[in-house]
């Protein structure tokens, strides 16, 4: 089971996924700054990134990382050490 989901960007290069998003977007990091961050929507007309700040993702991410723990996923350690490398 991973976690890891990677999506090219037509400017900023490679972004990686940092956490899934109830409405059905997800947050992505850029995988070589990693300061800087995406909402990302995928549709069938294409793929929308929209920057966001950091403590908005990290809010996201603290969000992700609650509903893992609540729905005891066995996901939980693998989101958590994602998390780790991204904020901390």
């Amino acid at each position: 089971m991973s976690v890891e989901r990677y999506l090219n960007h037509p400017t900023f290069g490679m972004l990686y996924r940092v956490c899934p998003v109830p409405s059905g977007e997800e947050i992505y990091a850029t995988l070589y700054a990693q300061r800087m961050f995406f909402r990302v929507t995928s549709q069938p007309q294409g793929t929308s990134f929209e920057a966001m700040p950091f403590s908005d993702a990290r809010h996201h991410a603290e969000q992700n990382l609650l509903r893992m723990r609540r729905n005891q996923s066995p996901e939980l350690p693998l989101w958590k050490k994602l998390f780790d490398q991204t904020f901390i």
